[in-house]
């Protein structure tokens, strides 16, 4: 079935909020002007501010709505937000590479909630290596890049990563490059700066769910990786600054 707008597909958890995962994705893809849609991997229980618990979906649950879709639509890009394993993270990405070998796949590595819940803390390195081989694009904060890769320096981690996929490092959380992100797509990396001062953006929950969510958008729409992640960034800024509060405006 064939719509005249991009269909973006986000694989992550249920927010009641609706400021991150599958609803801030569906958000963000509707003021990019693509077709949102959504498989829920758990669902959590959560304010802005208290991460409360999560519920992982099992995984014949999220086939179960994963395979009607991919069977029904033409999908012009995925994002993957948070997943109970690296082995249920695997059998998904094996099952959309399948129905659509080329689509593009960005994966938000989410490890802990915006209010500090751990949802995980550690990666096993064979695994992981299985699916950055099959995703085309990670986007780590500096804190999710050393976790993962079990570095101290994130720089380094990151083209550790970059190894297997491309890697766009959040600056956000960094202290030596506060708020400029970092494209690895072999060579040196590319510089993604603000257009701003950081300290005039308000932090807001699930910032990397919409980020990531753009980066896919832009994606469908034809972008190359390094368009998108730049149209991207600037997205998700005008969201941090859309309000004083932890949920973001996504419409002016």
């Amino acid at each position: 079935m064939k719509y005249k707008r991009p269909i973006v597909l986000s694989i992550a958890g249920f927010d009641p909020t609706g400021g991150a995962g599958v609803l801030a994705d569906v958000k963000t893809c509707e003021q990019h002007h693509c077709l949102g849609m959504a498989v829920l991997t758990a669902n959590t229980n959560q304010t802005e501010t208290e991460f409360l618990s999560v519920d992982w979906f099992d995984i014949q649950v999220i086939f179960a709505q994963l395979q009607p879709i991919l069977n029904t639509y033409e999908i012009s890009a995925v994002k993957i937000g948070i997943v109970e394993n690296l082995e249920v993270l695997s059998e998904v990405l094996s099952l959309v590479k399948r129905t659509f070998p080329a689509v593009p796949i960005v994966w938000d590595p989410v490890l802990s909630a915006s209010a500090g819940f751990e949802l995980h803390t550690s990666w096993n390195e064979e695994t992981l290596d299985q699916v950055l081989g099959m995703i085309d694009l990670v986007t780590p904060n500096v804190h999710e890049a050393r976790k993962i890769t079990g570095m101290e320096d994130e720089i380094e981690a990151a083209f550790q990563l970059a190894k297997s996929t491309r890697v766009l490092l959040k600056g956000g959380h960094s202290t030596s490059r506060p708020g400029v992100d970092l494209l690895f797509e072999g060579g040196i990396p590319r510089e993604i700066p603000s257009k701003a001062e950081v300290s005039k953006y308000k932090a807001k929950h699930g910032s990397g769910c919409i980020l990531s969510a753009g980066i896919a958008c832009n994606l469908a729409l034809g972008r190359n990786l390094g368009e998108a992640c730049r149209e991207a960034k600037e997205y998700i800024e005008k969201r941090l600054s859309s309000n004083e509060y932890l949920l973001a405006y996504h419409v002016e």
